[in-house]
């Protein structure tokens, strides 16, 4: 009896894959472009860029090539988009207050120049999103006029000078403020080291970073990926104020933010506690715990880095 030669196990492991990614194509999530009810307005040097590297993700116009459209890739692109889409949508633009119009378009400038945008991975097969640093200079150059530059601002002035004169009498409070979810107010702040500062040129204020004694320690030993558990951040802002001879100075406080690393404590928002307190009274920010998934949110890009965008200032 002739013996039948069975085929390779090579060939068999190939059929199989073969069967796999077809039916795969018929396994997809559902993505598709809802009508577009508030587009986004620029002059069309600053359009331009952003509908080439943005709109992919953050809009409802989607545009899909033909690699997209295969699984499993698809799968990932499909879900790139629903987080982009959750998180800033240049198609519902005009459902955003102006001063929100602001701060999302400052974001977008800061995470494209930390390298957070677009996501590298994306960025990898679709070219075309690549933001080069003459497209970022534009960006910034359209978002820093959006902020109006007032020198000798007497309402700004007089809000400081108001704010001084009450906190001479102020005394020192017995109960701290405490956020929704957990996370006391701390005065200490005012006695750690600055570590970085930031502007915020979209709504006219500036803003120092301080390090408490281990992210102080943290960044002398170039430890920070992943920062040390114990590492706390406190952001603060006051207004910024400009002479006639444009001197900047700091003006009336606005807020205080903390970040707080405990990859256990924390662990559902990534390993960070959140806490935003604002006005002298420290008044807490957020009307339940959930408000920490903004804080991830504008965040995540920067998951490489810890999800922390403060870049220290090193001696």
């Amino acid at each position: 009896m002739k013996k039948i030669k069975r085929p390779p196990l090579l060939f068999k492991i190939l059929i199989v894959a073969i069967v796999l990614f077809a039916a795969a194509q018929f396994i997809r999530p559902k993505l598709n472009n809802p009508p577009v009810t508030g587009d986004f307005k620029a002059p069309n040097d600053v359009k331009n860029i952003v509908v080439r590297a943005c709109y992919d993700c953050h809009s409802n116009e989607t545009y899909l090539r033909w690699y997209d459209k295969i699984s499993p890739g698809f799968w990932q692109v499909a879900e790139h988009v629903k987080d982009g889409r959750s998180h800033l949508n240049f198609s519902k633009w005009d459902s955003l207050a102006p001063a929100d119009q602001k701060e999302k378009l400052w974001e977008v400038v800061n995470q494209v120049a930390g390298g957070a945008m677009p996501v590298k991975s994306y960025e990898f097969v679709h070219p075309s999103t690549k933001i080069s640093p003459n497209d970022l200079a534009v960006l910034k150059k359209y978002v820093a006029g959006m902020a109006q530059s007032h020198p000798g601002d007497t309402a700004k002035i007089n809000a400081a000078d108001k704010q001084y004169k009450q906190w001479q009498n102020v005394k020192p409070a017995v109960n701290l403020p405490q956020a929704a979810n957990g996370i006391t107010y701390n005065p200490d702040y005012k006695n750690w080291q600055p570590i970085s500062t930031t502007e915020r040129f979209d709504n006219g204020t500036m803003r120092v970073i301080f390090g408490n004694d281990v992210a102080v320690k943290a960044i002398k030993e170039n430890n920070i990926r992943p920062w040390p558990n114990g590492t706390i951040f406190a952001k603060v802002a006051w207004d910024q104020l400009e002479d006639m001879d444009g001197n900047i100075t700091t003006g009336a406080f606005k807020q205080v933010e903390y970040m707080i690393k405990d990859d256990k404590k924390y662990a559902s928002t990534k390993g960070w506690g959140w806490a935003r307190f604002k006005t002298p009274k420290m008044v807490p920010y957020g009307k339940n715990a959930m408000f920490a998934t903004e804080c991830v949110d504008c965040h995540k890009p920067l998951k490489d880095e810890d999800f922390v965008f403060t870049r220290p200032i090193k001696n």
